[in-house]
């Protein structure tokens, strides 16, 4: 099955998007990831992802990239949260509904102009990548958590070693100066500075040596 790619009239806006960034629902994103990775017979089938099989989570496309804190983002993935009231909150769900029909819990947007020209492999990392943020809530025994319905009860998690590991299993590190080269080629190398040098310089450490 072929991956999506962006549609033709939003790549056209790439070079507005310095005044305007546009944004459009991606429905052939979702029935990809549902067909290729959260399906058993996917040909990327991932279990990771099994909570996410009947997930409220919908896709948009933004005609390019941005910037935030020094870095270019591609992809991101979000809880639905409407912190206004009023017409304002009015306005927000409206605009979800002429969407996706609906108001979802979570939506994943993806650069346009980045998807356009990237490999498969990167394309496919990027998705992973935005879906392990969404994971499954654990009780205190660690047993995952489920709706009166029986459907997982979803969070949106910052990054986690295990994703970045399973990842890198099933695409590689992707670019050679990206964050998980760089974090492959540390692990790969001796400590710069010693397990005694960390002790000496952390708090908890000296509390305890005292």
């Amino acid at each position: 099955m072929e991956r999506p790619v962006p549609p033709a009239d939003l790549l056209e806006l790439t070079e507005l998007s310095v005044l305007c960034t546009r944004l459009q629902p991606a429905p052939e994103i979702g029935e990809w990831v549902q067909a290729a990775i959260l399906s058993e017979g996917g040909d990327l089938h991932n279990p990771d992802h099994a909570h996410l099989i009947d997930a409220p989570l919908r896709f948009l496309w933004a005609s390019a990239c941005f910037e935030k804190q020094g870095r270019t983002v591609v992809g991101q993935a979000e809880a639905v949260m409407f912190r206004a009231g009023g017409w304002q909150k009015a306005r927000q769900e409206q605009q979800m509904i002429d969407w996706f029909g609906e108001v979802p819990s979570f939506v994943i947007t993806l650069a346009a102009d980045y998807c356009s020209q990237c490999s498969d492999a990167e394309f496919c990392a990027l998705i992973e990548h935005e879906l392990y943020h969404i994971a499954q809530k654990l009780d205190q025994y660690g047993a995952p958590k489920f709706t009166q319905d029986g459907l997982p009860k979803l969070y949106l998690r910052g990054h986690d070693v295990s994703e970045f590991v399973a990842i890198v299993q099933r695409y590689g590190v992707g670019h050679p100066e990206g964050d998980l080269a760089r974090m492959v080629e540390a692990a790969k190398s001796p400590p710069s500075v010693s397990r005694a040098s960390i002790a000496n310089a952390c708090g908890t450490c000296l509390l305890r040596s005292a």
